[in-house]
């Protein structure tokens, strides 16, 4: 795809428009998940790839639902956004929960769907709201949306709030690529 002119070697239009597409494409993903990108240097975050997010798998579970929860036999984490409860699962069944939850309030909904875990960061600070703590944080969807610990009592941001002892437990179960999903 490259023409000789003299000693010089130029990319032909197609390969130009190609890169061009690709460099937008690549900012505006990592513009539109500025909030929940990592900070630089070494900590205890795990990465992986952006997760895949299926908004219309809200309600549909490839291996069926586990009794009594709104969750799939695939999730490794769940949160009944509604009900304000939140399970870990285990090889399809209950490994604990229901527990309490605070999704995010009017406006700054939790967003439903089938996610992936994305990175874990045990100390993370917000860069969105004034440095405030998110101890034992662990990332799930776009834009910075993860389970961390706080109040569980009010709304959070868009965040999934778990009490302390729930909040490291998640922390310490869910992986990077773990299935997280999220039911209305």
């Amino acid at each position: 795809m490259k023409r000789e002119f003299g000693r010089r070697r130029r990319r032909s239009r197609g390969a130009t428009v190609l890169v061009t597409v690709l460099g937008l494409v690549l900012g505006a993903l990592l513009v539109g998940t500025a909030s929940a990108a990592p900070p630089d240097g070494p900590d205890d975050r795990d990465h992986a790839p952006s997760a895949e997010h299926d908004p219309g798998a809200e309600d549909g579970a490839p291996g069926g639902l586990i009794e009594g929860t709104p969750c799939s036999t695939e999730a490794r984490a769940c949160v009944d956004r509604a009900g304000r409860q939140a399970w870990l699962i285990a090889d399809g069944r209950i490994e604990a929960g229901p527990v309490p939850a605070a999704p995010g309030g009017p406006g700054q909904e939790t967003p439903l769907g089938t996610f992936a875990v994305e990175w874990k960061n045990k100390d993370h600070r917000s860069a969105e709201f004034d440095d405030a703590p998110m101890p034992f944080a662990v990332f799930f969807a776009p834009g910075g949306i993860a389970f961390h610990e706080g109040d569980v009592n009010s709304p959070s941001a868009g965040c999934v709030r778990l009490d302390r002892a729930n909040a490291e437990r998640w922390y310490a179960t869910l992986q990077v690529g773990d299935r997280v999903e999220v039911h209305g």
